[in-house]
């Protein structure tokens, strides 16, 4: 299994999650966060806003599903045929076990 945190721009979120319920996977988390990545904030006239809003989407795969799901997190969260800085990033870790809490079994 895998553990995938998309982070992305809050206005793209409904759109990944639609596109990832719609291809068969509803399970997924999201929290709204605040941050920066290599853009470095945004400047408006005087004012530097360092930290952004983006929202982080969680989602547990099999790994056979990996490259399918990456690949619709990136074309529902990417701005426009080209993409923008400020889109988001995606990682990709193993997950070694999960647990059910309400039976306490290992899935």
């Amino acid at each position: 299994m895998l553990l995938i945190r998309a982070i992305v721009r809050p206005e793209k979120s409904p759109v990944v999650m639609k596109d990832l319920f719609n291809a068969g996977f509803p399970a997924v988390t999201k929290l709204s966060v605040f941050g920066r990545g290599k853009q470095r904030g945004l400047k408006v006239g005087n004012v530097t806003y360092d930290e952004l809003p983006k929202d982080l989407l969680i989602i547990v795969i099999d790994d056979k599903d990996k490259d399918f799901v990456v690949e619709t997190i990136m074309t529902s969260a990417r701005t426009g045929a080209k993409g923008q800085a400020g889109d988001g990033k995606i990682f990709v870790t193993p997950v070694e076990e999960t647990y059910t809490i309400s039976s306490g079994r290992k899935s």
